[in-house]
């Protein structure tokens, strides 16, 4: 159906949005749905946005009229491409989020489908409740995606899967009719029998194909042995044809991807939260298979969890930007570790439990190394290591690369020594190697071959590991798919595994439903070759691109785009906190994640036809709500820099259209900052009187609400060169005046001044010019370039351990330990790794005198003094947040909270900016400004960004301080 017309009648009669012009916008859309977090790629006949229920049912009504599919979609986190393809893709995430009702008694909860897994748990924290599921991905995960796949989780051999915790569902069928599958007792159960209409026909249909003794016979040979959980291939129909429970049509519907119908409430079971006392012995093992020895061990011990990460995930975690501060635990080089979890009511009770699985297994001669871990925070940092493993993988350098495929099938827990054996004498054979990591103790690895998918022999590689693989899940009367789902990639073994008897029933399992195919066809049943539609089937006009920034270290822009595997790290919530991505927090649009912005550079970089790749407005308008924020290049665990890029593809825009009056206006912020500090009793006249400055944003594209920035009479340089030289000083070090400090906020560089000489250091401010901070925010490389090449050649040899580079502003001096290497000229590139290595935050520099004992507490007030701490983004990115929460509590009573909070939203320009302002204020509007309205008016707020403190004077007109100012007062003069 092409008819652009009845598209555009449908998009009239919708609440929500409908997606599927040629205009700019419609095709952004178009691609950024085009992919998963698997390896498929199809573009979309058009993307929905229900408002509500009425809206879905006007898409059911389209497609059933015009004979096309509705693919549901939630987090888009799917591994088998189950929310890829041809139809129209019903994006149910950001209206369907509301939880409807919570029975604490009881323990159920009722919710919509796109209400996220761990947000719901936040939700229900306080009442002492949770959903037991849980899934890598479920900062993230929604509870229909969580339906879709019938998702499990690490705890899952407790906790239970989805499936098991689903007590009722609301769903449309087929014809829009609305009904409530639930369990039912056999007089209920008949009389459905007897309904009219679509209900009573599907209940008639199943109890005949569930009632035939053949029927019953081939579901018995073909499925999975019962001593696997983990049974999710095809449709349950062995879960639905056991009578020993009531009869509950959820059981289909769980692990059934949208196929059958469109859930629309979802009935949850809760279960009261686990014993607070949590330990992991980490037990290290010098060989795979043994590692799944001491599984089958660990089993007979009752642990909550029993979880396998490999040397591969290990090995990516060394010198990881986030990931290398996990790494405390690892004795030696293990080729695998088995993470054992176990719970208890107290701390005593559960060490006893691991030391006796850590005797059991030493008695055994199994593993090498058995650390016990216990506290949350060290215990979650073992976690993350474990779920972040496919995006750690990604980082593997070159076109082979993991890719899901063989990742979800599941044994028995007792075969797993066998089929691991098995599996790498495939892999050997193949020529390939692989990541093994996840679920041991459910009996489900997630093996990752690394394939070329880029080429003809990789593509043939990739299916043959499923053909033999295949072989092995029968051979061990396993599972095709444990709880990634059989989707457009395993579909076509179904058949293999349970025989084509089975095959046949789930193929009329699926007409019975949906026999015109309006939900989600041709994944589980009737699906294309597995090898169709890959990501890279159009990959063909890869040429060398020439490129700014030096992005060798990722090989080249295109690889770190790819480097992106989709899983969706980026669309959490303010609730589960983080940095990235800010934009999509406020708008929960997926054209706004950097999911979204890395496959739209992938796609067009590689598939373009121009000569300037990156001329394309569809990537424009992704990343024009990207704030640059950098949470992205340590928050997505294959740290996509999507900052990075979008400077390099608006450096390339540029270069083809030129750029607009007030980009380069705000590029060239320092020079304006100059000229206005001559004439600074004018200039700040000028921008807080309500009718100049209103004249002057409405003239530049600026926000009317927003308030313009003052300048300083004295330059912070200047004020510095009137100041006598410390005579007697401990140490020299350098104070790097950045062009916000040097201008607009001088009386903090002077504060910073006087902190330091009143400690007894000699503070000298050397020759430099500006960061390049305003250019690199605006796209201008090749004038971030030009003052990189001078900073450094103005630094080099001056800047040392002894003598460091200090700033008091986040984007300025992370600058040289960020942009500034892939930035500067070849001969510069060593000693820009010398600066980098010296060029600190102030507060760096002040904790680690505090440490070496050069300063004192006793230098400080012992007045009591509360604060909150608000981190700018980069110091998030570069983990020094907390570096800042000890220097401000190094005072005897002062006590810092740092507040959970992501971007402000300010983004340097960003939030000046008439089209953005809507958007900055919600991005500051999740967490940021409701904690400070809130916080008590004795309490300091303090922020060590400029824009941060503008952001928050202009959105509750409240002053922030920056830690050094904190730091100076209470300094005992």
């Amino acid at each position: 159906m092409k008819d652009q017309n009845q598209l555009a009648l449908l998009a009239s009669q919708l609440k929500g949005e409908l997606f599927y012009t040629n205009e700019t916008k419609d095709q952004t859309m178009l691609l950024a749905y085009s992919t998963d977090a698997s390896v498929y790629q199809e573009k979309p006949l058009a993307v929905a946005i229900p408002a509500d229920i009425d809206d879905i049912k006007k898409l059911i009504d389209f497609a059933q009229q015009h004979r096309i599919t509705i693919i549901p979609r939630t987090a888009g986190t799917s591994l088998a491409g189950q929310v890829v393809g041809h139809g129209i893709i019903m994006d149910i995430s950001r209206h369907f989020n509301g939880i409807i009702e919570l029975n604490v008694e009881e323990q159920w909860v009722r919710v919509q489908p796109g209400v996220i897994r761990d947000d719901l748990n936040s939700y229900l924290k306080p009442f002492g409740l949770m959903f037991g599921p849980e899934t890598s991905t479920a900062s993230r995960a929604m509870v229909g995606g969580m339906i879709g796949n019938n998702s499990s989780g690490l705890h899952s051999i407790v906790w239970g899967d989805t499936r098991h915790n689903l007590i009722s569902a609301n769903v449309l069928l087929d014809d829009c009719t609305e009904v409530t599958f639930e369990a039912i007792d056999e007089a209920v159960y008949f009389k459905k029998l007897l309904l009219a209409g679509r209900e009573g026909d599907i209940y008639r249909n199943m109890n005949e194909l569930l009632t035939d003794p053949q029927h019953l016979s081939a579901i018995e040979a073909g499925y999975p042995k019962r001593s696997i959980t983990r049974r999710n291939t095809g449709y349950a129909l062995d879960i639905l044809a056991d009578r020993s429970a009531p009869f509950n049509m959820c059981n289909l519907l769980a692990g059934s991807e949208g196929t059958l119908a469109i859930v629309t409430e979802a009935k949850l079971k809760l279960m009261s939260l686990p014993p607070q006392e949590l330990g992991l012995l980490c037990v290290h093992f010098a060989d795979m298979v043994e590692c799944m020895h001491g599984n089958v061990i660990a089993l007979e011990h009752k642990p909550e969890a029993s979880e396998l990460v490999d040397k591969y995930i290990m090995d990516f975690t060394v010198g990881h930007p986030t990931y290398k501060y996990n790494r405390f635990f690892i004795e030696g080089d293990p080729q695998a570790l088995l993470i054992v979890e176990f719970r208890g009511l107290t701390a005593a009770e559960t060490e006893a439990k691991a030391m006796a699985l850590k005797a059991d297994l030493i008695a055994r001669g199994l593993g090498y190394a058995y650390p016990y871990i216990t506290g949350i925070e060290q215990t979650n940092l073992v976690w993350d290591v474990r779920k972040a493993g496919l995006g750690l993988i990604r980082n593997l350098p070159g076109d082979s690369q993991p890719v899901n495929l063989i990742e979800d099938c599941a044994v028995s827990p007792e075969d797993l020594p066998a089929y691991v054996r098995d599996i790498q004498k495939l892999l050997i054979e193949e020529g390939v190697h692989a990541s093994y990591y996840a679920h041991a103790g459910a009996g489900e690895l997630h093996i990752e071959p690394f394939v070329n998918l880029k080429t003809a022999a990789g593509k043939r590689t990739f299916r043959s590991i499923l053909e033999k693989t295949s072989d092995l899940v029968l051979k061990y009367n396993g599972s095709l798919s444990g709880e990634h789902g059989d989707g457009r990639l395993r579909g076509e073994f179904i058949g293999k595994v349970l025989g084509e008897k089975v095959y046949k029933l789930l193929e009329e399992v699926k007409f019975i439903f949906d026999p015109q195919g309006v939900f989600n066809a041709n994944k589980i049943v009737n699906t294309p070759p597995m090898d169709s539609h890959l990501r890279y089937d159009n990959d063909s006009n890869r040429t060398e691109i020439k490129t700014y920034f030096d992005f060798s270290k990722d090989e080249s822009i295109l690889r770190l785009a790819e480097k992106c595997s989709g899983s969706g790290d980026c669309r959490k919530t303010e609730i589960t906190g983080g940095t990235m991505c800010p934009s999509f927090m406020a708008t929960r649009d997926e054209k706004d994640t950097t999911r979204a912005r890395a496959n739209m550079l992938r796609q067009f970089l590689t598939n373009s036809t121009k000569k300037n790749r990156f001329d394309h407005e569809e990537i424009k308008e992704v990343m024009d709500l990207c704030l640059s924020c950098k949470g992205c290049k340590t928050e997505c665990p294959s740290s996509v820099d999507v900052a990075k890029m979008k400077a390099e593809f608006l450096q390339h825009y540029y270069d083809e259209h030129g750029a607009g009056f007030r980009t380069k206006l705000i590029a060239n912020f320092t020079q304006s900052q100059k000229l206005g500090s001559w004439v600074a009793p004018l200039y700040n006249f000028v921008v807080k009187n309500d009718f100049l400055s209103g004249m002057v944003k409405k003239t530049v594209g600026f926000a009317p609400k927003r308030s313009l920035p003052t300048v300083n009479g004295t330059t912070l340089t200047q004020w510095v060169k009137k100041q006598a030289v410390v005579s007697d000083a401990k140490r020299r070090v350098y104070l790097f005046s950045d062009e916000f400090t040097e201008y607009n906020d001088a009386e903090i560089g002077i504060t910073a001044y006087k902190l330091l000489t009143a400690l007894g250091y000699e503070v000298v401010i050397p020759k430099h010019v500006q960061s390049g901070r305003t250019y690199l925010s605006k796209g201008f490389v090749k004038e971030a370039k030009k003052i990189a090449n001078q900073n450094i050649h103005f630094l080099k040899g001056l800047i040392t351990d002894d003598t460091p580079l200090l700033g008091v502003e986040p984007s300025g001096i992370i600058t040289f330990r960020d942009e500034y290497l892939s930035l500067v000229d070849d001969d510069l590139r060593v000693d820009a790794q010398k600066v980098a290595k010296n060029a600190l935050m102030i507060d760096e520099f002040l904790l680690t005198e505090m440490k070496a004992g050069r300063i004192h507490p006793e230098q400080f007030t012992g007045t009591t003094k509360k604060i909150k701490l608000h981190g700018h983004c980069y110091q998030k990115a570069f983990h020094l947040v907390t570096v800042t929460e000890q220097v401000l509590s190094f005072p005897t009573n002062f006590s810092v909270e740092t507040i959970p909070s992501g971007c402000c939203g300010m983004a340097g320009s960003f939030g000046y900016e008439a089209e953005h302002y809507d958007v900055s204020m919600k991005v500051a509007e999740l967490v940021l400004l409701p904690t400070i309205r809130k916080t008590s008016s004795d309490t300091l707020i303090a922020a060590a960004g400029t824009s941060c403190r503008h952001q928050i004077k202009d959105g509750v007109g409240r002053k922030s301080y920056h830690p050094v100012e904190i730091l100076y007062d209470a300094l005992l003069k």
